[in-house]
């Protein structure tokens, strides 16, 4: 058994996910399940050989023995390129893989909302945000937006990335990526040169500290249009998890800065399509209007989700509309969508045309 038959074996069943571990059968995500794709265990020493061959260069693996985990890209001849992970589980090796499709989607093939998203990319400074659990399409809706501001405008793109997934090649825009552990050590250290460099558009990977997201407010205060990505559930977990980044005693003063600077959150669940051929994605928009950007300023975050439900003359659906749609275009079976669903009981109601008062 070596890895790159498995990759092989992992594209050819279309899998987006590949797992391994030492004694156990290789198993894939395939149409948002993980399923068994092969039917021999992996030995220690199989598994030994692919982490030997995936880790081909002394940094990589002096990394691993440090940390005992690590994320890298690895590109496999005739395949592609593929997210690496090799962490240690009960004193062995596994590995999970991710595989980065080559060409970058647009937002009607990747069933976005088309004018939303456009809306987005047209923006000239401030915050923006996707948010949804891990594998849930994030980093494929970034690119499908960088893609579209490079196909349409002159800017100057900067990616931080860890690692860097996609690949973009110039267009109307130039594009520079930088890979963390290669050309930057950190995202602050990144951010902190990042204004020398010009920028248009900076896109962060991931926000997970003070530190970076201090440096990504900054930045869109200095005039830059800062896209990023957040492993958060819905638009008001993530203005809230963006406020406990800080301090209590800085609170007001950075939700008095997020209500100038965020422009926006698109939120996103794959959801099985109900012939079993794929995923879709249900998706939660949130547009910063005055109102909203006043309820952020008040500290009155949780008042947000009911404009959410109201706004679609601007831009916004809930989730639970999302879901709703899908059931009755027939692309997503119902009881799939309940299961999804932030809450059961809301579901039921917006199924039946009835909207919860918000009084």
């Amino acid at each position: 058994m070596n890895i790159s038959g498995i990759f092989h074996l992992m594209v050819d069943k279309g899998a987006s996910d590949l797992y391994l571990r030492t004694k156990a059968l290789p198993r894939a995500r395939i149409n948002g399940k993980v399923e068994i794709i092969h039917n021999k265990e992996v030995s220690r020493e199989e598994m030994d050989n692919i982490v030997t061959y995936l880790l081909a260069n002394d940094q990589r693996r002096k990394q691993y023995r440090e940390e005992l985990d690590i994320d890298f890209i690895h590109e496999e001849e005739g395949l592609g390129r593929f997210r690496i992970n090799i962490f240690t589980q009960r004193g062995t090796s596994a590995l999970v893989a991710r595989h980065v499709l080559a060409n970058v989607k647009t937002f009607d093939q990747l069933n976005l909302p088309v004018e939303i998203c456009k809306m987005f990319c047209e923006e000239a400074k401030g915050l923006f945000i996707v948010t949804g659990p891990a594998g849930n399409g994030k980093s494929t809706t970034i690119a499908s937006m960088i893609q579209y501001i490079n196909d349409i405008s002159c800017q100057h793109i900067v990616t931080i990335e860890d690692p860097i997934e996609y690949l973009f090649k110039d267009n109307k825009s130039i594009i520079n990526q930088r890979e963390l552990g290669i050309d930057v050590m950190s995202y602050p250290s990144a951010l902190k040169h990042v204004t020398q460099q010009s920028p248009d558009i900076i896109y962060i990977g991931n926000i997970r500290d003070h530190d970076t997201m201090r440096a990504a407010i900054t930045a869109t205060e200095l005039g830059t249009f800062v896209m990023t990505t957040f492993h958060t559930i819905n638009a008001v977990q993530t203005i809230i998890r963006i406020v406990n980044f800080f301090p209590p005693h800085l609170h007001d003063e950075v939700r008095m800065q997020l209500s100038m600077i965020l422009k926006g959150t698109i939120s996103l669940r794959l959801l099985p399509i109900k012939d079993g051929k794929g995923r879709v994605p249900a998706f939660e928009t949130m547009v910063v209007t005055p109102t909203i950007a006043r309820l952020i300023r008040e500290g009155r975050i949780r008042e947000i989700q009911s404009y959410i439900d109201d706004g679609e003359l601007v831009g916004m659906q809930s989730f639970k509309q999302s879901l709703v749609e899908k059931v009755k275009q027939g692309v997503v079976d119902e009881a799939i969508a309940r299961r999804y669903a932030d809450s059961k009981d809301d579901f039921n109601l917006e199924l039946q045309g009835i909207r919860r008062s918000t009084d």
